[in-house]
């Protein structure tokens, strides 16, 4: 049995996907359902999610906090867009998972996402390699998710994306990158999906054997 030693958990939110596109991804979960979970109500629940796995560092989230107050109307269709966003990464992944080609729609909207993000990417001298960050963008409200278009780009292209995973969980749905060394992860996290399973098969084992002895 596998344990996973490199979870993150943000108070609301967790870091469990291995990539930040995929924690963006699992920003909800029972999406098979007709009460799904949903953690992005709001572009203030955007900002915390990407404060908590450090999308961007806390005083340009915090200038985003500041230009939201302002621009109220702007922040709900950026977080409407930040949302399909997320949707059609999960889609596009959930495409290469069943090893299907992705919607063209999703991979249109995946690359106006690049062209939307990209002017404003930067590198700066670092050691021993360079370091890439954003450019400061006043006004551009969807650069809490640039990040996130940086790393499905990196994963669809060059990333381990023939280890994506999808969580065995009932009603769960998270995207992972199955890291393990037999390649068998089945569970988002064995502290929640596999203990779940875990307690079902011990009481159907458990329900089976009384049966039996009856």
């Amino acid at each position: 049995m596998e344990i996973e030693k490199q979870h993150e958990h943000h108070g609301h939110f967790k870091a469990v996907g291995g990539a930040l596109c995929l924690d963006f991804t699992n920003t909800i979960s029972a999406r098979d359902t007709e009460s799904p979970n949903e953690r992005l109500s709001t572009y203030d629940d955007l900002l915390a999610w990407g404060e908590a796995v450090g999308a961007l560092p806390k005083e340009q989230i915090e200038r985003l906090r500041q230009e939201a107050k302002l621009q109220p109307a702007d922040a709900e269709v950026t977080l409407q867009w930040a949302v399909q966003l997320r949707e059609s990464l999960f889609r596009i992944f959930g495409s290469v998972i069943a090893g299907v080609a992705p919607a063209p729609g999703d991979l249109a909207f995946l690359n106006d996402a690049i062209s939307r993000s990209y002017p404003y990417l930067r590198l700066r001298p670092g050691i021993p390699n360079f370091i890439e960050g954003w450019e400061e963008a006043p006004g551009h409200l969807d650069r809490i998710v640039w990040p996130v278009v940086r790393s499905a780009v990196a994963l669809l292209t060059e990333g381990e994306l023939d280890r994506v995973r999808i969580c065995d969980g009932e009603h769960c749905g998270w995207l992972f990158i199955d890291r393990s060394k037999n390649h068998s992860r089945r569970w988002c996290d064995m502290r929640d999906c596999g203990n779940v399973a875990k307690v079902r098969r011990y009481r159907r084992k458990h329900k089976e054997e009384t049966g039996t002895n009856r």
